[in-house]
């Protein structure tokens, strides 16, 4: 478990900032160090680096590459490598493109010694608050298959925290089923197998979670790239991708997108990036106040 908190203030007033991370998704970096996916990552870290040189962390939240091939996670280490000194931990889950194909030891064992991630799930916590990463369990081609004893964790995990008025941040790459841009009905980019056993156990913790996902490419730009929960579910963020983009017109988008988080003791503020055009995404901003009712 990392428990890093140099970026914590203790004893801060509500108003001060407590932490701040970034989360990108869906690199599908290739063997080929020229190609565009490859350089759109390089682009991303390099403005990270440069846009926040504070952070407590980036998530990624899942295809890491293009087919989960060795070639391609050592491109991907290569550019990791070349970036890392200017900044701070990265910490990851695995998506459908690197390990929903072949053998599922051999994919997994390959994602795991590339990312240096302890199990398919694991919790982080950073100044005192909570990263819980999900993943699939099983090598479907597109959905995540998440085992009772993978509920069970992320229950007990976020029970641990009940008293706390911080937020408990969630990653997953498959997102639920109605829920964020890409995941709605005719969408069909959901891809959570225990989508409701999921949505029960996120639901006993509404008031703390917010759970960020990735696979459906869909642009910020989009209706709900934002689920502001209810009554039943905790808010939600489709978080884009660092690769290649999709719209609501069911079409491909050429660009380049992720999110900084900054973490308050009275609220979260969310804010999209475009790393193609190094600006912050207008209408991509989004404020929650915490605790939650």
């Amino acid at each position: 478990m990392d428990t890093n908190g140099q970026h914590a203030q203790a004893g801060t007033r509500p108003g001060e900032r407590l932490l701040r991370f970034q989360v990108i998704t869906d690199t599908h970096v290739r063997a080929d160090a020229d190609h565009l996916y490859n350089r759109r990552l390089e682009r991303a870290l390099a403005d990270i680096a440069e846009t926040a040189p504070d952070s407590a962390g980036i998530m990624h939240v899942g295809d890491v590459t293009d087919h989960g091939f060795p070639d391609e996670y050592a491109e991907f280490r290569r550019i990791w490598d070349a970036h890392r000194a200017r900044l701070p931990e990265l910490r990851l889950t695995m998506g459908n493109h690197d390990v929903g194909l072949g053998v599922w030891d051999a994919r997994i064992a390959n994602f795991l010694s590339a990312t240096a991630m302890p199990a398919p799930y694991h919790e982080h916590r950073i100044g005192g608050v909570q990263f819980l990463f999900l993943g699939t369990e099983t090598n479907h081609e597109l959905y995540a298959s998440l085992s009772g004893e993978q509920l069970a964790w992320l229950a007990a995990k976020l029970g641990e925290g009940a008293s706390s008025e911080l937020p408990a941040f969630v990653f997953l790459h498959q997102p639920l089923l109605d829920t964020v841009a890409g995941s709605r009905t005719g969408q069909n980019w959901h891809g959570v197998m225990q989508d409701a056993e999921l949505k029960a156990v996120l639901a006993a913790h509404r008031g703390r979670a917010i759970l960020f996902t990735g696979h459906t490419h869909w642009e910020m730009e989009a209706a709900h790239t934002y689920y502001a929960g209810d009554d039943a579910l905790p808010p939600m963020f489709n978080a884009a991708s660092v690769a290649y983009l999709w719209t609501d017109a069911d079409e491909r988008k050429e660009g380049s997108q992720g999110y900084d988080v900054e973490v308050y003791r009275d609220r979260v503020v969310v804010r999209g990036r475009d790393f193609e055009r190094g600006a912050w995404i207008e209408g991509a901003r989004y404020e929650l106040a915490y605790p939650q009712a």
